[in-house]
């Protein structure tokens, strides 16, 4: 009996011995189950919303920064294309003015032509300039000889031109001078240099069977001096342009048919005539395709490369900016809740003066400064962030302040003024650390709120300027209606990463503050 008793006496003592070692605590359990750190991260990964948000940040952090790395294209990398471009190749005008030319050894100078304008109109043979007395000789229509009181040429004056019909061929002041003379009284044919030439009605000169020049009221010239009109060419583009012609098609000697484009500009009274030649050009909105997924900007640069650099651009931004002013903020508010007084009261007057500064009208004035003076884009991205950050401390002063007006008078602290310990450690060994949690959680949510202001001012063209790309001027190629309707991987793809990025920061934000807070729920 008493053997049985014994063996029930044991099988107690040894159940009160497994439940006493499974509710006791040893120290790495303690260690393990009280963590601050281990409590925050569960809280925050219980809140599934808030681990979306870092889901998030962590793809647009790869896809800046390492996406940028594996593209097979560079950032400014440009990429071109061939068009058939209207291009201006010839302007004609029908010549309703004298032109004029000096004979060998004469100068028919500018003044002259005035005078014999004006005598002309009153309808004298001869006029006087300078003490010189000059005849005017009517050899046609619209045909005038002007000589010298000696009765030698001084030059002619006309309105129907003498062109060439050989290139590189230039017509002497005789030559000239006889075809027109033939041409306005319907003479036939005229010698010059022993050589006999014949003028059709059409205004046509030749010698024999040669082509030589021809005779017409309007002007056709090329616009590239290499370029020499026919004029098989000039004559059919006049018959075009009498006809009031939009078009001209020519083929010309290599059997090839070109269709030139027709403008008239009625402020000159001109025709522009162009030709669609093949032009290298960007490859600017071109589509999504394989070779580019989200097509190309208005610089034929390869939009999903853009956006990878435009990420990092904007994420690099936002984190330094927000060092900037956590730093400021931290030595500026720890100071004013520390010593407190007049300290407190200086720095907290200084964080109002800030409050009260317009930051956006000088944010836009400080850009269009840079503008002017056309800052280096390198430099002002450099200048940008500092001044953001120096915009950006007063809020973290006010938050670092309020914390540690509230700890500095607890027992740790009256511990290390015991101690004798200096009061820089004081501030940034003790009180600064007990302030992390809330910095954390102003820093995330802060952030996206910097980005915003740097997409902004880069669409405003005011922050970050090409080459280099941020998310916000990449949206500022969306400058009409035209581009915001017809190309919607411009401006879609760069705004919906900029929603997803600052809406993931402020998901991380409200998962860390919830997290922090000790009377949430465990």
């Amino acid at each position: 009996m008493s053997k049985e008793n014994e063996m029930k006496n044991n099988s107690v003592n040894e159940a009160a011995s497994e439940k006493k070692e499974q509710f006791s605590l040893n120290d790495d359990r303690r260690v393990k189950v009280l963590s601050p750190g281990a409590m925050v991260a569960k809280r925050f990964f219980r809140n599934r919303i808030a681990v979306v948000g870092l889901c998030i940040l962590a793809f647009m952090f790869v896809f800046s920064f390492i996406g940028g790395i594996l593209t097979p294209y560079g950032e400014n990398q440009q990429f071109y294309t061939t068009e058939y471009l209207n291009k201006p190749y010839a302007g004609a005008v029908m010549n309703e003015e004298f032109r004029y030319m000096s004979a060998p050894g004469q100068d028919f100078r500018a003044d002259i032509q005035a005078q014999l304008i004006r005598a002309n109109n009153k309808g004298e043979t001869e006029f006087t300039w300078l003490n010189v007395t000059y005849g005017i000789i009517q050899e046609g229509e619209g045909f005038y000889r002007v000589t010298n009181a000696d009765g030698s040429d001084l030059g002619i004056a006309f309105t129907d031109t003498v062109k060439s019909s050989i290139a590189g061929q230039t017509l002497s002041y005789e030559f000239t001078l006889e075809a027109l003379r033939a041409y306005a009284n319907n003479t036939g044919s005229f010698t010059v240099d022993g050589k006999t030439y014949t003028v059709d009605e059409g205004g046509g000169v030749v010698e024999g069977d040669k082509d030589v020049a021809f005779i017409s009221r309007y002007i056709v010239n090329a616009i590239s001096p290499d370029i020499f009109l026919s004029r098989q060419f000039q004559e059919e583009l006049v018959e075009e342009l009498e006809a009031g012609a939009e078009t001209f098609t020519f083929t010309g000697e290599d059997g090839e048919a070109r269709t030139y484009l027709i403008e008239y500009r009625p402020d000159v009274k001109q025709w522009q005539i162009k030709q669609a030649e093949p032009t290298r050009v960007y490859d600017k909105y071109a589509s999504p395709s394989l070779e580019h997924p989200l097509g190309t900007d208005r610089h034929g640069m390869d939009m999903l490369t853009r956006l990878m650099y435009g990420g990092r651009i904007s994420l690099v931004i936002g984190i330094i900016v927000e060092f900037i002013g956590t730093f400021l903020g931290m030595i500026m508010g720890g100071l004013a809740g520390y010593f407190g007084k007049w300290v407190d009261q200086l720095i907290m007057r200084i964080v109002d003066i800030f409050y009260c500064i317009p930051s956006t009208p000088i944010l836009i004035i400080l850009g269009a400064a840079m503008d002017a003076l056309n800052v280096d884009p390198s430099l002002r991205m450099l200048y940008l962030m500092l001044i953001l950050g120096f915009l950006n401390w007063p809020g973290m002063a006010r938050l670092i302040r309020g914390q540690i007006l509230s700890l500095r008078e607890q027992e740790f602290m009256t511990a290390t003024e015991a101690g004798g310990i200096r009061v820089s450690r004081r501030i940034f060994k003790h009180l600064i650390p007990n302030v992390i949690p809330q910095i954390i959680v102003s820093v995330t949510m802060g952030m996206g709120g910097v980005i915003i202001t740097e997409a902004s001012l880069s669409f405003l063209g005011l922050g970050v300027k090409f080459p280099y790309a941020s998310w916000g001027n990449i949206i500022n190629d969306v400058n009409n209606t035209y581009v915001l309707t017809n190309y919607w991987f411009i401006w879609i793809p760069a705004g919906a990463l900029l929603l997803l990025t600052v809406l993931a920061f402020n998901l991380v934000g409200d998962g860390l503050r919830d997290a922090f807070d000790p009377k949430m729920k465990r």
